[in-house]
């Protein structure tokens, strides 16, 4: 027998917050994939609270179970349950790219109480080029640039961006089993990060990359009309050549290519300060204690990293902020405040 919590919709919210006194405010459900989102999408919808309305971001669950996954939140949708009352957060992963050629992609267009992330992922907008610094910085209590994170990033998008729209040209066409998303993600591998060799690093990516597209266009002569349509269309979606690190898979991006150099760089500068510590300590005693205090207080790097809220500044962020402002247009006293505090 099925439980009356198995056909959850959102006529079932709306109708349940009819059953609340007029003064209160009505509860909007937001399913996420897993628990990592839902953080994430508390950073997009609080912004949208006022004296009416207020999120609840869960995962879905049936029969007492957690489910986890795309597949879970997109049965809301498959069964037509999504609306005003209860709407569905995902990634956008190569879905949004595909506009419409995948069955996925059709899912995730076709309502707009789906909201994704427009970057594959959550991931690459922790990664957000120029927020890194910033974490650097948190992790490391120390403020000194010795390397520009933003700038790898945009040389290693330039690098990977015409070998990017081949797959995406390739997922779009049917073909995406000639060159699959694990065979680009292993083309666009950086390898062992130094801070002296990332130069190297980025010329070897760009080597790699044209290897590959080389091949490509040798079993695919005919392709090249199309490829160019692939590439403004990528353009037209607001993929650039500078911002490709954002539309690839999130998982690869953190941790073959951010963590690794923000592992490096946040290593630096934490020997810097130490030995910043150990010049000027008086005496042995200050000495120790002075760095005992600092060594407590260095960060993890990951964890800050899945707290960067940086991302809020990036173009996809900002356009998932106009598609929830769509749905729920009322702009309120929170969000004016976020313009504000951002101008």
């Amino acid at each position: 027998m099925k439980r009356l919590k198995d056909n959850v919709t959102s006529s079932y919210f709306e109708a349940a917050n009819k059953l609340k006194p007029k003064a209160a405010r009505r509860r909007i459900v937001a399913y996420v994939e897993a628990y990592d989102d839902v953080f994430f999408w508390r950073t997009v919808l609080s912004a949208f609270e006022n004296d009416d309305r207020y999120f609840e971001v869960m995962l879905p669950s049936r029969l007492g179970k957690l489910e986890r996954g795309k597949k879970a939140a997109m049965m809301k949708l498959l069964f037509g349950n999504v609306g005003s009352s209860m709407i569905a957060c995902v990634d956008a992963d190569y879905d949004y790219l595909m506009q419409g050629a995948t069955p996925n992609s059709v899912q995730l267009l076709s309502s707009p109480y789906v909201l994704h992330t427009y970057a594959y992922a959550i991931e690459n907008l922790q990664c957000y080029g120029p927020s890194l610094r910033n974490v650097c910085v948190a992790v490391t209590l120390n403020d000194r640039q010795v390397f520009d994170c933003a700038e790898y990033l945009r040389q290693y998008s330039q690098a990977i961006f015409p070998l990017f729209v081949w797959n995406v040209w390739g997922y779009r066409n049917g073909k995406y089993h000639e060159f699959t998303l694990t065979d680009f993600c292993r083309v666009i591998e950086t390898g062992n990060f130094t801070i002296d060799r990332a130069e190297q690093i980025i010329q070897n990516v760009r080597r790699k990359v044209n290897s590959r597209v080389r091949q490509l266009q040798l079993e695919n002569p005919d392709a090249k009309e199309s490829y160019l349509e692939v590439k403004e269309s990528l353009k037209a979606l607001g993929v650039t050549a500078d911002t490709t690190y954002l539309y690839i898979q999130g998982h690869h991006l953190f941790d073959k290519v951010v963590v690794p150099m923000m592992k490096k760089v946040c290593d630096y500068l934490v020997r810097q300060r130490q030995s910043e510590i150990s010049r000027q300590s008086q005496h042995s005693t200050q000495k120790h204690n002075e760095l005992s205090c600092y060594n407590r207080s260095v960060e993890d790097i990951e964890g800050m990293l899945r707290k960067n809220v940086g991302y809020v500044f990036s173009e996809p962020f900002q356009r998932i902020q106009a598609d929830v402002a769509r749905l729920f247009p009322a702009k309120p006293k929170a969000m004016a405040a976020v313009e504000a505090a951002i101008r």
